[in-house]
Order: structure tokens, then C-alpha cells, then sequence
């Protein structure tokens, strides 16, 4: 059996890193409890034809849970570092402000210029973070599609697949939950051997 391509968009990526200070939003109420899913039904005897939910491979999936807490923890690490920036910053300004009548034309100027750098810095430093993030989310998506794409070969042969389409909403405008092998998929993932330079997870 030929191998299958990996196609389709993986994000394993949280929401795009604005480094932006914003005030924590309100609890949302708890949602009523909502009735029991069905149970899976099998897969339907003689099929050739399945499909997988990319998507939730990658949020459901030890391999893609561990990637999108390394990417957590950059965004992290450089919006609190950001932050730091940004306080001294307001601090200065702040200063400047409040003193500019009294500091000494020479001691003003020093004090804007030490702000205008400052700015620049965040900018340049917010500009470096995003870019390490999305490199870093590039690198982590090529490598989740290496490991994901033998399991997708392995499946094909075990059920005696001829196509393993990603669904049900992308291309597709109907098919059978039955035929969903999305659960197969993560149990072999999470059982497969972490790739070979890939990197533990960050603590």
C-alpha cells in the first residue's frame, strides 16, 4: 500500500502571542451538564474509506499536549519578561512626568532618552518573541506531522484502507461517525516512541 501524505492543517499552537497586558476576564458561569455522548459505534466492516479530526489528534494527544505546553511556556517566559519592560517603562514616564519641572534641562533630556530606548527595546524584544514563538510552532508542527504520518500508514494497512481523509468538516459534507478512526489514531501516537530528537516536554 502506497503511503499517505499528511494532509491538512495541524495547530498546535495556543492563541496567537499578542505579549499585550490584559485584564483577566470575569468566571463564566458553569455550563449545565450536558446528557452522556453516545457510545462509538464500530468501524464498519469492509470499509475502505476513513477519516481522522486533526485537530483533536493534536489537542487530544500526549505528543500534541506535550508540544502545545512547550510553546505555553516560551509565551510565558517572554511576555513576563515583557512586562518587566514595560513597568520600568511606565515608571519612567511616570517620572518624567512628575518631575519635569523641576529636573534640570540636561537631566530631562537624559530621562526622555533613557525612555525613548526603552521603547525601542520593547519593540524589538515583542518582535523577537513573536517570531521565536512562531518558529518554534513551525518546528513543533513539522515534527508532530513526522510522527503522525506512520501511524496513518499503520492504521491504512491494518483496516485495508485505499483513503484516510482529514473530516469531517474539511472537504467533506457528510460521513458516518462510525467511520472516525481519530481514537485509533491518539492510542497509537501516545503509545509510539517519542521521535528521535524530539524534546521533553518544559517543566
Amino acid at each position: 500500500m502506497k503511503g499517505f501524505a499528511v494532509i491538512g492543517t495541524i495547530s498546535l499552537m495556543v492563541a496567537s502571542p499578542a505579549f499585550a497586558q490584559t485584564p483577566a476576564a470575569p468566571a463564566a458561569p458553569a455550563p449545565a451538564s450536558a446528557p452522556a455522548p453516545a457510545p462509538p459505534r464500530p468501524f464498519p466492516e469492509g470499509s475502505k474509506v476513513a477519516y481522522v479530526v486533526l485537530q483533536r489528534i493534536a489537542n487530544e494527544s500526549a505528543q500534541g499536549r506535550t508540544a502545545t505546553g512547550r510553546i505555553q511556556a516560551v509565551q510565558q517566559a517572554k511576555a513576563a519578561d515583557l512586562a518587566e519592560k514595560n513597568k520600568q517603562l511606565q515608571s519612567f514616564q511616570a517620572k518624567l512626568e512628575k518631575e519635569a519641572s523641576v529636573l534640570s534641562s540636561t537631566a530631562a533630556g537624559e530621562l526622555q532618552k533613557q525612555v525613548e530606548r526603552l521603547q525601542v527595546d520593547i519593540q524589538r524584544a515583542t518582535q523577537d518573541a513573536q517570531a521565536e514563538v512562531q518558529e518554534l510552532q513551525q518546528q513543533l508542527q513539522q515534527e508532530f506531522q513526522q510522527q503522525l504520518e506512520p501511524v496513518l500508514q499503520e492504521l491504512g494497512r491494518e483496516k485495508n484502507l485505499h483513503f484516510i481523509f482529514n473530516g469531517p468538516d474539511a472537504g467533506l459534507v457528510w460521513a458516518d461517525a462510525a467511520l472516525d478512526i481519530s481514537d485509533d489514531v491518539i492510542k497509537k501516537l501516545d503509545a509510539a516512541k517519542p521521535a528521535a530528537g524530539s524534546k521533553p516536554p518544559v517543566q
